[in-house]
C-alpha cells in the first residue's frame, strides 16, 4: 500500500470505523497533536539515547506507545459503533493513569517538591521534555473543547493531564541527575527595559 490515498485531497479524512470530518474539525486537531506529542517524545528518546546511560529508556517508548492508543481512542468516536472487543483494544484505560501516577512519585521523590515556578531550560533533554509537556497540555485543551461537542473518553483526558504532570517532573529529574538546579521564575524583572 503506497503512503498516498488521494482520500484526503479535498481537505477531509478517514476516522476509525467509518465515516469522514474535515481536517481541521477539533477530533482531529485533537488526535493531530497527540501525534505531535508522540513525535517530541521520539526526540526525547534520541536526545536519552545519546546520554550515557540512558535515564529513561523504558518510560519514553511505554509513553509514546500509550499515545498511540489515544490517538486511535479519539480517532474512534463513541459514535462509529465498533464491535466492544475492537472499542476496548482502543480505549485508554485507568490502568494506564495509575501507571503514569507510579512513574511520577518517585521521580517527585527525587527531586523533592517545587518551590517556585520553573522556567525550561537546563539540559537539552530537560528543555524537550518541557517542549513535550506544553504540546500535553494543548492536547488536554482540544480534548477538554472536543468534548463540550460530543463524547470523548473521560480516561483521556486525565491521561493527558497526568502525562503533562510526569513530563514535567521528567525535566526536573533529568537536570538534578545533572547535577543542573531547577531555573527559577524571578518574577518581574525590574528597571531599565527596552522602550
Amino acid at each position: 500500500m503506497r503512503i498516498y490515498t488521494r482520500g484526503g485531497d479535498q481537505g477531509d479524512t478517514s476516522l476509525i470505523g467509518g465515516g469522514r470530518l474535515p481536517k481541521d474539525h477539533l477530533r482531529i486537531e485533537a488526535y493531530g497533536t497527540v501525534d505531535e506529542l508522540n513525535s517530541v517524545l521520539g526526540v526525547c528518546r534520541t536526545l536519552d539515547a545519546a546520554d550515557a546511560p540512558a535515564v529513561f529508556p523504558e518510560l519514553l517508548p511505554a509513553l509514546q506507545d500509550d499515545l498511540f492508543v489515544i490517538g486511535s481512542d479519539l480517532a474512534a468516536p463513541e459514535s462509529a459503533g465498533l464491535d466492544a472487543d475492537r472499542i476496548n483494544y482502543l480505549r485508554i484505560d485507568a490502568g494506564r493513569v495509575a501507571w503514569l501516577e507510579s512513574q511520577i512519585d518517585p521521580l517527585e521523590d527525587l527531586v523533592g517538591p517545587f518551590q517556585y515556578f520553573v522556567l525550561p531550560g537546563g539540559t537539552l533533554l530537560a528543555a524537550q521534555l518541557h517542549i513535550a509537556r506544553t504540546v500535553a497540555r494543548r492536547a488536554e485543551r482540544l480534548v477538554v473543547a472536543l468534548r463540550r461537542e460530543e463524547p470523548v473518553s473521560d480516561q483521556v483526558l486525565v491521561y493527558l493531564n497526568r502525562l503533562s504532570d510526569l513530563l514535567f517532573i521528567m525535566a526536573r529529574a533529568h537536570n538534578h541527575q545533572r547535577g543542573i538546579a531547577d531555573i527559577p521564575w524571578q518574577g518581574k524583572a525590574g528597571g531599565g527595559g527596552a522602550g
